[in-house]
């Protein structure tokens, strides 16, 4: 059953890697041109004129976009956030749903399998495969940054690694959320929303001190991005934040598919 997991997924997740890799492929190409020495100024200039607080929330105050680890840090992060975070609610959401909405879930809960053993199937497939592209993208943009010049090796890892907290734990949300209906098309719009809320929570909150708070109730502060950036650690806090609410979140998943009524 697992290998049928898989084999159902891996279109997917190849279409989603490949135009994730195929836009990072075009910044890499195109970027030494935007930032030579005489749009390089210009672009300095531009940046002056923007409102601190704007730059804050794109990691501009503490990067220097000026080559293409700097671009990285700041605009090509948040687009890491956004998209592996995107895959991995859409996973979560339809990965247990599918079943139900294609109407074969009855096929497999005829079968002698457990519902503990489905459900594990297809969450060991599904965090497999947002482990995967976050691994996929981070040897991509090392192998490009090794091409593009000098970059902080050490920063460049730590960043590639925190996406998988975020991944993981709006996978594992959107999972347990899927528990509670039997259509798929209910779960698209509160797992995407769950991404683009949660990111722009956090814009606020770096933005405005008044709302810094905010930051507690968005997904992407798992990441903790400048702090790896200005410290080049991450706070073992937020580890341990992220194990613990994966962990809540996978109980809590179990208890409800299988309380969960067939219809």
């Amino acid at each position: 059953m697992l290998k049928r997991e898989f084999r159902i997924n891996f279109r997917s997740f190849c279409i989603w890697l490949f135009i994730l890799v195929g836009i990072f492929a075009l910044v890499y190409l195109m970027y030494p041109s935007i930032t030579n020495s005489e749009n390089s100024e210009m672009l300095n200039e531009v940046l002056k004129a923007f409102p601190e607080d704007l730059l804050v929330a794109f990691n501009m105050d503490i990067t220097d976009i000026s080559d293409s680890f700097g671009w990285l840090k700041s605009e090509g992060y948040i687009f890491i956030l956004l998209i592996t975070g995107a895959y991995a609610a859409i996973m979560g959401a339809n990965i247990a749903l599918k079943e139900e909405s294609d109407m074969t879930i009855e096929y497999l809960y005829s079968l002698p399998i457990s519902r503990n053993k489905i459900l594990t199937n297809k969450i060991i497939c599904g965090l497999t495969y947002v482990i995967l592209l976050v691994f996929c993208i981070g040897v991509f943009n090392l192998i490009c940054l090794f091409l593009s010049g000098t970059f902080d090796i050490k920063v460049f890892l730590l960043l590639s690694i925190a996406p998988i907290f975020t991944s993981i734990v709006t996978f594992l949300l959107c999972l347990f959320l899927s528990t509670f209906t039997h259509k798929t098309k209910n779960m698209l719009g509160i797992s995407l929303g769950i991404v683009f809320i949660s990111y722009f929570l956090q814009i606020v909150s770096n933005i405005a001190e008044q709302f810094e708070f905010l930051k507690y109730l968005s997904i992407f502060t798992l990441a903790d991005t400048r702090n790896i950036i200005l410290n080049g650690t991450i706070n073992s806090i937020i580890i341990i934040i992220s194990v613990i609410i994966s962990l809540v979140l996978l109980i809590c998943t179990y208890i409800n598919y299988n309380r969960k009524e067939l219809i």
